[in-house]
């Protein structure tokens, strides 16, 4: 066993007199559908209180906020634009993000709907453009508006013209940074990550906005260290697959490191920053962004989460997997292995009751599974690789030197020169023909990638197979960052002598902004004489006749006909 004298799982009622202070379980229900949210309070294995949330709930922190006697920690809930804390399990403050500048232009619209300057139809036109064009995104009020439907602008506009526009951003990530002290039980900042891009440190008794730092992305998952009136360190994972380290003082990100694949996790064990893909993988940095290791997982990583025992000095990863294991290591050194009935979604080991070591494990059918870890065990490394593979030490069987082997080390040696100039030669006029033939396929509109300017749209097609029967794929992207594209056809112009498709014609559906939709038809040479043609692709919109993309494709030669 990777642990000695390991994990013990309740499945008996908590002893309720304990000489040790209280301490609870908070867990947030998001309920059936997401629809009813609560605030679950455990003591124990029992549900000891129970009350609605406002939202559904983002993220959760416990700090303390003042120093008075007993000091009992405040509960943070981060719900959109909101903060809720909650002190003694009631209702104690409610933070609130302040409002973002919203766009003149669109306040103009809308004070014109107001005095009904503009019909609703011609408000939409306008809202659009700006929506392309303007730095300052649209308000809420403004994006709803753009969904609707012809027959229901008009009691929209009539419903919202005399509400102010507000733009407010929401919350989606939250953690909690030591004032001043490294204690334990020492004053704590909240620090909130926004969808505006933004890190924000709260002051944990007036609520104000202590510092503010900028993102070049939006951040899902945060980890600090230090203190914040002394020196800190702030490691921020964001949606566009890096992570960026600020240190105090900074605007800006002072460090990237950037990732093979989106982060699913971010933990730090000591000094090192661990960060978990969707690549099934672990991978381990410093603080200036040095990859130190990778471990590969067995599944799909859900949740990650930090294991400390502070009496053995220990400080370990856990990795909730999706074939319901619950991996940890230490470096690269695997620990345990923990198997539960489902799916892990949450993990969180600390102090529960009279226990120092507890491990609380949420699955995804919603089951709430405690685990005790003994007093007495030991963690040993087990089923880890560490250090260098065993391969590295297993001999090589070179074979010995042959007489050309020498001959031609002697000729490199005497004309090296000679040789590599000879090289750089035939390479730049590989370079030249390959660029003259490039050129040449533009100038006669050959390449099968096309871009149109009218419209935010990219063709790209592929030719499979060796025929008669060759497949065709047109790969069709909207490249508009906000705007789907509907309403399209795609049409083929060919020599039907020399070649048959199933449907000359055909209807694209809704392109999403940003995916790539493969169109795949069949083209069937119909010719044995072994002569090839171009065919022509147009897309063009439902009602006009000009084609908003075309592309050329030099359909290869039948080489099946041809070999009969």
């Amino acid at each position: 066993m990777p642990v000695r004298n390991g994990w013990m799982r309740t499945t008996t009622p908590w002893p309720t007199s304990t000489p040790f202070p209280p301490a609870w379980l908070v867990v947030g229900d998001l309920g059936p559908g997401g629809q009813q949210s609560r605030l679950k309070v455990f003591k124990g294995l029992r549900v000891l209180t129970e009350s609605p949330l406002p939202a559904l709930p983002a993220a959760a922190a416990t700090f303390l906020i003042d120093q008075h006697e007993p000091r009992t920690p405040a509960l943070a809930f981060a719900s959109g634009p909101c903060v809720y804390v909650y002190k003694n399990l009631r209702p104690y403050f409610k933070f609130s993000l302040p409002q973002l500048p919203t766009n003149t232009l669109e306040q103009d619209l809308w004070n014109q709907a107001k005095e009904d300057q503009i019909d609703p139809l011609t408000l939409k036109e306008m809202l659009e453009g700006i929506r392309e064009k303007a730095d300052v995104p649209l308000s809420v009020q403004s994006l709803r508006f753009l969904q609707l439907e012809r027959s229901e602008m008009e009691a929209f506009v009539n419903q919202h013209k005399s509400k102010a526009i507000r733009r407010q951003t929401v919350i989606t990530t939250m953690t909690t940074l030591k004032k001043n002290l490294a204690d334990e039980d020492a004053v704590s900042c909240l620090v909130l990550g926004t969808e505006n891009k933004e890190l924000l440190v709260l002051d944990p008794e007036a609520f104000t906005i202590l510092a503010k730092m900028s993102l070049p992305s939006i951040p899902v998952f945060l980890e600090v260290s230090g203190q914040f009136d002394v020196e800190f360190r702030l490691a921020a994972a964001c949606r566009n697959g890096n992570v960026y380290i600020l240190r105090r003082d900074s605007k800006c990100p002072k460090y990237c490191i950037e990732l093979s694949a989106q982060p699913v996790g971010l933990v730090r064990v000591n000094k090192v920053l661990v960060v978990g893909s969707t690549q099934d993988s672990l991978h381990g940095f410093t603080y200036k962004g040095k990859k130190l290791w990778t471990v590969q997982m067995p599944a799909a990583i859900l949740t990650m989460n930090l294991l400390e025992q502070s009496s053995r000095g220990l400080q370990a990863v856990m990795a909730g997997l999706a074939n319901g294991e619950v991996r940890i290591y230490r470096d690269k050194a695997l620990l345990d292995i923990i198997r539960t009935p489902d799916a892990v979604t949450s993990l969180c080991f600390g102090r529960y009751g009279r226990e120092d070591n507890t491990l609380i494990i949420t699955t995804r059918g919603g089951g709430l599974i405690i685990k005790i870890l003994k007093r007495t065990a030991v963690f040993v490394e087990g089923g880890g690789e560490v250090g260098p593979p065993p391969a590295q030490a297993t001999k090589l069987s070179v074979p010995r030197k042959t007489r050309l082997y020498v001959d031609q080390t002697l000729r490199e040696r005497e004309a090296g020169t000679a040789m590599h100039r000879t090289f750089q030669t035939d390479l730049y006029l590989l370079r030249l023909r390959t660029a003259r033939t490039y050129v040449q396929a533009l100038e006669s509109s050959l390449n099968p990638v096309s871009v149109t300017a009218r419209e935010p749209l990219k063709l790209h097609a592929v030719v499979q197979g060796l025929g008669p029967t060759f497949k065709l794929t047109l790969h069709l992207q909207n490249t508009s960052t906000a705007r789907p594209v509907l309403g399209l056809l795609v049409c083929f112009l060919y020599n039907e002598a020399l070649y048959a498709l199933p449907r000359a014609f055909f209807k694209v559906p809704l392109l999403v902004p940003g995916l790539s939709y493969p169109l795949e038809t069949f083209v069937e040479s119909l010719s044995d004489k072994g002569i090839s043609d171009i065919i022509k692709v147009l897309v063009l919109r439902e009602g006009q006749s000009a084609p908003l993309l075309s592309a050329h494709i030099n359909m290869p030669v039948s080489e099946g006909l041809a070999a009969a």
